[in-house]
């Protein structure tokens, strides 16, 4: 019986640990992040990849809004112990999976009981699935850096504007502290002559003041189509699969899938998660 016990044990680790976890974050709000995350999330789930989208930008929830999808509830019932997790999970287009936020709650403001209730539940749902994008939220707190940090990789979305640029240093520069692996994506760029540019603008920043080597995952142009499928509340990479946008955020989720993912540790993302939130960064 111990025998089976202990295999059990290593299964379930395995399991566990088998989620890629990306936290996807910018300096501040208006850059595109949430559009960002859930085409991107489509094109990996439209190549095979069983794909959840958490959506923890708990401030401003609005990853289903962007899905065109109606959730009959959230993560509040869950929390506040109406439902399971597996109740609330929406499914997407292209099989992409979604955990609806909730507007108000934050994370690193539940008791360490709820909070742990939450932590097993997501962290039992995560075994079901390879990647997890995290919509992190804009700016820099506690759970901003919380879930970055236990993911240990972050793609960090800024545009050309100087306030964007600035922001997004600020953000890289405490996931640095926080030894995360950031990769940069500019988003919203004219042509790409300015997306180089504002990647430029950063990395030497970065080069200069962190000696931190910034990779630039990719350069996302400006697309009328993109505000288009906002407005009809559906992912852009679904209603124009070949424009200018979903072909750049095709070539940066190459390059991810290019990336050998950081060494998880002995624990898991979701276990990470508990212990930061738990404590101040």
């Amino acid at each position: 019986m111990d025998q089976a016990a202990r295999l059990r044990k290593l299964v379930i680790k395995q399991q566990e640990e088998r989620a890629r976890v990306i936290a996807v974050s910018s300096g501040k709000g208006g850059v595109g992040k949430t559009n960002i995350v859930v085409n991107l999330g489509l094109i990996l789930a439209r190549q095979g990849q069983r794909t959840l989208i958490f959506d923890a930008d708990l401030g401003l929830a609005n990853v289903d809004i962007l899905m065109g999808l109606v959730p009959e509830c959230t993560i509040t019932e869950v929390i506040t112990g109406q439902r399971d997790l597996a109740e609330v999970v929406v499914r997407g287009p292209g099989g992409l999976l979604l955990i609806p936020g909730a507007s108000g709650i934050q994370l690193a403001d539940l008791d360490s009981a709820t909070r742990n209730r939450l932590i097993d539940d997501l962290e039992t749902l995560a075994r079901e699935v390879d990647v997890i994008l995290v919509d992190s939220g804009a700016g820099i707190s506690q759970t901003v850096f919380s879930f970055a940090a236990a993911a240990g990789e972050a793609i960090v979305v800024a545009t050309p504007e100087p306030t964007s640029i600035t922001d997004a240093y600020g953000l890289i520069k405490g996931l640095q502290r926080l030894q995360v692996r950031v990769n940069l994506l500019v988003n919203r760029a004219i042509n790409l002559a300015e997306g180089r540019q504002t990647a430029q603008r950063l990395q030497g920043a970065c080069r200069r003041f962190l000696q931190l080597e910034l990779p630039l995952l990719g350069i996302i142009p400006e697309d009328s189509h993109v505000g288009e499928a906002v407005r009809r509340q559906q992912p852009f990479y679904e209603l124009y699969p070949h424009c200018q946008a979903a072909r750049a955020l095709e070539e940066a989720a190459a390059r991810i899938n290019g990336q050998e993912p950081p060494p998880k540790g002995n624990r898991s993302f979701w276990q990470r998660l508990g212990r930061l939130l738990g404590r101040k960064l």
